[in-house]
């Protein structure tokens, strides 16, 4: 029940902090956004983790724990912010559901053709889904967007078989701390932390993402790793784009278009085939049949 929960946290916000994100590279450069995003995430984290009496990471894990922080929330988040600043937050939802289809292609242990049919159908559907928009992204951010995906599931992969016996919220600190304190050490040789006035809804997008897209959802996405199988965890990435239209349709008004339909009913049918395993009477009888095969 608690992955479940993790997965359906990950699902939706991470979908809204596209939209926060689109917001605050208004005032802040990308890597400037990493820095006042992660630093004071990260103390949070292990303020928490201290409250809760956790084990601090050993020296020996730190190293391990730091470049999965550094991929994921350095290198990774800093690219999508500065891929925002060239296409649009549905085009960038979109490029970030190919972090399933990466991560079954570095791990596909555990797949099955089912499987291997649902991350196909869900990142179809991502693509009819947000088709109407009849925005072409910008070929450099569209690149970056596809190298992100490819980082974020290689330090997903990276941090599962490194997995340590530190506390949770620990780990996430650490992680946020050293992503935070790089990415301000790269703001101050590529352009600053702000590139314009700091304004109400930049700062509050900021705050969003400290707190629920950092703290909340980014912690229960890390649990969610060790407890499922990654490509199975990384369907997250697919209800993202189904957020972050809905959202836009809330707060920007932007139009739900009929041929958008399809497109959901893909994403929700290639989830269900990742998530849903086969009723045991088929599992089992498939399998008896080829042994009997087998044997004839």
């Amino acid at each position: 029940m608690l992955a479940w929960l993790a997965y359906l946290t990950a699902s939706v916000v991470w979908g809204s902090t596209f939209l926060a994100i689109a917001f605050a590279i208004e005032t802040f450069t990308p890597f400037g956004l990493s820095a006042v995003r992660f630093i004071p995430a990260g103390i949070l984290a292990l303020l928490i983790g201290q409250i809760r009496k956790e084990r601090f990471p050993s020296w020996r894990e730190i190293p391990h724990i730091a470049l999965v922080g550094i991929t994921l929330l350095g290198v990774c988040m800093g690219l999508i912010g500065w891929a925002e600043g060239r296409v649009s937050s549905g085009v960038t939802a979109a490029l970030g559901a190919t972090v399933p289809l990466f991560l079954a292609l570095m791990d596909p242990r555990g797949l099955d053709p089912k499987a291997w049919c649902g991350l196909g159908m869900g990142f179809l559907g991502v693509l009819v889904l947000l088709w109407p928009s009849g925005q072409g992204p910008a070929l450099s951010g569209a690149a970056a967007l596809v190298l992100s995906a490819s980082l974020w599931a290689y330090g997903t992969l990276y941090g599962k078989r490194h997995a340590d016996e530190s506390g949770h919220f620990s780990q996430i600190g650490v992680e946020m701390l050293v992503a935070g304190v790089l990415s301000l050490l790269a703001a101050s040789l590529t352009g600053g932390i702000s590139h314009g006035t700091w304004n109400p809804r930049s700062l509050l997008a900021v705050g969003y993402l400290i707190t629920f897209g950092s703290i909340l959802a980014y912690s229960a996405y890390i649990y969610l790793s060790k407890v499922w199988p990654c490509a199975k965890a990384g369907t997250y990435a697919y209800w993202n784009p189904i957020v972050g239209v809905l959202l836009g349709c809330w707060f920007r008004g932007e139009t739900f278009h009929a041929r958008m339909l399809p497109g959901l009913a893909c994403i929700l049918l290639g989830v269900a085939l990742v998530q849903i395993p086969w009723p045991k009477a088929l599992r089992f009888g498939s399998a008896n049949q080829g042994a009997k095969q087998i044997s004839r």
